[in-house]
């Protein structure tokens, strides 16, 4: 643990780089999808200010801060991370960047990859050069995920893999693909998986959108049909990626679990977007957004906690379940209320107030996206609890 005068002295530090190179435009929090900067070899920025800020913050290691300095990251102790992201808050700076690379394949690839995987794969996710989707779920295999049938023949240097994904979140935008393959038939579900890395543009990949409720596509099925991927981008041991898909949906749970973290996508808390919706807010509505307040604050406490134990050793494990679970109720309950005192004007798509209609619509997919909010409920009641089955 830093002394307190290190920290002051990181702090004062990082507020005067944050003052002279965080663009005034990028600090209104704004995360909607029109202000998030998703990075790739085919993202176009918004604005001049977005790549900028992107371009500054990566050159210092600010993407990815925890990351080791070798692999594109700044190298910030968990206690200097809080004060990055406190003074960060303090501007209303906006991410520079969002990445399933930052948020997933990153943390797995520094527990399970080699050293030169980690040379190779990770400076590129921390500069946004490289955007990755995930390839997980498929028609027969969500919930039980272990049952995927994609296989990968091994044809002595490359594996050529054929079968299908699905809800793969933007892989019509990515560039590659992180994906669960079956390497060993015969082995338990569980035992003959491999985890792969596979480019997008190569031969044999093809994705197509799927059109939701919300009337947005960032899903998609992703076909394999004989993609050549070679030995060298497997993660882990072969038929062992079973250990690092669960290392990873930890992570991804937690991803998820922070989408609870009281902003409405414009960058400001929930009551102060309701007080401007309605004039006078109803005093159950208001009692409601207090909750809402209330619990939102606990399960960043809560988050905080858990960071803490990561870095003394101790994972979140399967209590990432139940933040998970907690996060998804949050933000559904979050739009909910947004809805609730938009009123009429709230249904329109391209009204007054923006898309409400469509993000509240968006919601409904966190029950499922990262395991159903019935899966976690029951891995907290089993594995958390310690409740009989």
């Amino acid at each position: 643990m830093m002394s307190d005068a290190s920290l002051d002295g990181f702090r004062a530090e990082l507020r005067a780089w944050l003052e002279e190179n965080c663009p005034q435009e990028m600090r209104d929090g704004k995360m909607t999808e029109d202000g998030i900067c998703w990075g790739g070899k085919n993202w176009v920025f918004t604005s001049d200010a977005q790549k900028v800020w992107l371009e500054r913050c990566a050159a210092k290691g600010y993407t990815v801060p925890t990351w080791p300095k070798e692999y594109g990251g700044a190298g910030l102790t968990r206690d200097q991370e809080k004060v990055f992201y406190e003074e960060m808050g303090r501007i209303n700076a906006r991410s520079p960047l969002q990445s399933f690379g930052i948020w997933m394949l990153g943390p797995a690839l520094l527990h399970f990859g080699s050293h030169e995987q980690k040379l190779q794969y990770l400076p590129p996710i921390a500069r946004g050069e490289i955007r990755w989707c995930q390839g997980y779920s498929e028609p027969g295999a969500g919930s039980d995920l272990a049952n995927v049938q994609t296989k990968g023949e091994d044809k002595g240097d490359h594996w050529l893999v054929n079968g299908q994904k699905i809800w793969t979140s933007y892989a019509d935008k990515a560039d590659w693909i992180f994906a669960l393959v079956r390497t060993d038939r015969e082995a338990p579900k569980h035992k003959g998986i491999s985890f792969l890395l596979c480019d997008m543009e190569q031969p044999g990949v093809e994705t197509r959108p799927i059109k939701m409720i919300s009337g947005i596509s960032p899903f998609c099925e992703t076909f394999f049909t004989d993609a050549v991927i070679p030995k060298d981008q497997i993660v882990g041991e072969e038929n062992k990626g079973w250990d690092v898909a669960k290392y990873l949906l930890t992570h991804e749970r937690e991803m998820i679990s922070g989408g609870a973290g009281g902003l409405t996508g414009t960058g400001r808390a929930l009551g102060a977007v309701l007080s401007e919706t309605m004039e006078e807010m109803d005093a159950t509505l208001r009692a409601d957004a207090m909750r809402c307040e209330i619990d939102t604050l606990s399960i960043g406490l809560t988050l905080e906690r858990y960071k803490d134990q990561a870095e003394a050793g101790q994972g979140a494990g399967d209590a990432s379940a139940m933040l998970k679970y907690m996060g998804t109720e949050l933000n559904k309950q979050r739009h909910e209320l947004m809805m609730s005192a938009g009123g009429s004007d709230a249904l329109e798509w391209d009204g007054p107030l923006g898309n409400r209609a469509g993000d509240w619509l968006r919601t409904k997919a966190n029950s499922i996206e990262g395991g159903t909010s019935e899966v976690m409920l029951s891995i907290v009641s089993r594995r958390v609890l310690g409740l009989p089955g």
